[in-house]
């Protein structure tokens, strides 16, 4: 029973801070977007500061897991960072239709996700 409760908390804190990631992730792109309209910022460092978000966002959940955990943290960071990437690519495939417009940018920016996710929870 212990085990189950432990696993338990374990999946809802996992939830929770993806659902933490995702609403800072929100925050971030409404003032990106809110920057582009009012400076109008180039193509490429819309880019960048998108990226950037990514590895802020997947940082700080990896660091919350690893502080939380306080063993293998980095495992936990990695774990954050590939879920966080995971639904990054469920939810680009609902939204576009298909796999037709998922960028060719798709192992950096995994590899983005699960590095920045698991530094996080290496710091920790």
């Amino acid at each position: 029973m212990l085990k189950k409760l432990n696993f338990s908390s374990r999946i809802t804190f996992i939830l929770k801070c993806l659902l933490i990631s995702y609403l800072l992730t929100t925050g971030l792109l409404l003032l990106l977007s809110l920057m582009l309209y009012r400076f109008g910022l180039s193509e490429k460092i819309v880019s960048i500061c998108i990226i950037a978000i990514y590895i802020i966002v997947t940082f700080f959940a990896g660091f919350l897991a690893g502080k939380r955990e306080g063993s293998r943290k980095f495992l936990w960071g990695l774990l954050m960072g590939g879920l966080y990437f995971i639904i990054l690519i469920i939810v680009s495939l609902i939204v576009n239709h298909g796999m037709k417009d998922i960028s060719g940018s798709f192992f950096t920016i995994l590899m983005l996700c699960c590095g920045s996710g698991m530094l996080g929870g290496m710091i920790s």
